[in-house]
């Protein structure tokens, strides 16, 4: 489901930087260092621009899907044999219910301030795409991070051998008149490549765990709490590695990096490590 996007700078400064560096790499490090209409020129652009392309159509589903809506008609079934956790308020053991939007929080959903209603398994409030990254676009989320990871790895490595290759051709003043882009692609990609390779890091994490960034934080205080009464807490929907891996990216392996999404469901139900062998609640 699409939604409607008013004017973000935060988004802008993404697609001004995208389109920067895509230039520069193609037309000016690609060039300089192979010569852009060189078999290798040709293949080092056409696999730079199939990555980029990867990286601009998840980013435009990343903004324009909407990241998971609870239905107002939504009740909450404690019977349901088939949904035997159901998530509860720390204090009182009430079924969580949403002051703010008048109706019951499915499993794994958070109120956001910023979007004003639930938003279904929420990871968290994205400015840099001006909407919530949940249950519906998590997954394209992550694949254009994984493919921004590799696109500014990419550029620097051909920045930097198209320095190198100026040097040693003894093209100094030639390389002069690209100073200016050098310098300010690399004060680009040297901090992307950093901030991208953590947030990509972060998130495999809480993919094998299958958690959201919220339910990390909570997790933290839900085993201190634990620990304190004696007891061994574990995170109710963690599966295994590869069911995790299976739950966010698809059944098929050929498709995880790719932006599929027919594989998540409704997002008001997920299976749980109770599911099996026997039933149980969590708080909160």
């Amino acid at each position: 489901m699409a939604r409607s996007v008013g004017f973000s700078l935060p988004v802008t400064v993404v697609v001004v930087a995208i389109g920067y560096i895509y230039f520069s790499t193609v037309f000016i490090f690609v060039d300089r260092w192979f010569g852009l209409w060189s078999s290798p020129g040709l293949m080092n652009a056409a696999i730079f621009t199939a990555v980029a392309a990867m990286c601009v159509y998840n980013y435009s589903v990343s903004v324009f899907r909407d990241p998971g809506r609870v239905p107002s008609t939504y009740m909450p079934d404690v019977e349901d044999s088939e949904n035997p956790i159901h998530e509860i308020k720390r204090k009182g053991g009430d079924l969580r219910y949403c002051q703010k939007c008048s109706h019951y929080k499915p499993a794994r959903a958070h109120h956001c301030r910023v979007c004003k209603r639930c938003i279904l398994r929420m990871d968290h409030h994205c400015i840099w795409i001006n909407n919530c990254v949940g249950h519906a676009n998590y997954k394209v989320f992550f694949v254009f991070v994984v493919y921004a990871v590799i696109a500014c790895l990419y550029s620097l490595v051909l920045l930097l051998g198209s320095l190198a290759n100026d040097f040693e051709k003894d093209e100094e003043q030639s390389a002069d008149s690209f100073t200016t882009v050098y310098i300010i692609s690399g004060l680009l990609l040297f901090p992307l490549c950093v901030a991208l390779s953590v947030l990509l890091g972060w998130h495999i994490y809480l993919i094998l765990q299958n958690k959201t960034t919220i339910e990390y934080h909570e997790g933290v205080r839900a085993m201190w709490l634990a620990e304190k009464g004696g007891q061994i807490y574990s995170h109710p929907y963690d599966l295994g590695t590869y069911q995790n891996l299976s739950m966010v990216l698809g059944p098929n392996i050929f498709s995880w990096l790719l932006p599929t999404s027919g594989h998540i469901g409704s997002g008001l139900r997920f299976r749980t490590a109770y599911d099996y062998p026997s039933s149980g609640s969590t708080s909160k």
